[in-house]
């Protein structure tokens, strides 16, 4: 599955005959939850279909939130190892 990864993986996508799904699941922004709510699938992926325009300005937004919770748990880790060390 493609994936787009900084520190961890991003987000990644697949492909299928009705729709592209987006993964992981998107937490911790109220906003970002609204605006993603009607493309919202059963597993907490999203589900954008092909009969509709792709919503790119929404999945900007969601790559921006997940870098910085991706570079949030990159410095917990870092700082957990420091303590180790």
């Amino acid at each position: 599955m493609p994936a787009v990864k900084q520190n961890g993986v991003l987000v990644y996508f697949a492909a299928f005959k009705n729709h592209i799904g987006v993964y992981p699941p998107i937490t911790g922004d109220a906003r970002l939850q609204k605006a993603i709510a009607p493309y919202a699938g059963e597993k907490g992926n999203l589900r954008f279909p092909l009969d509709k325009p792709m919503p790119y300005d929404l999945i900007s937004r969601i790559t921006a939130l997940r870098v910085k919770q991706d570079a949030a748990k990159a410095e917990s880790r870092s700082k957990k190892v420091k303590q180790r060390g």
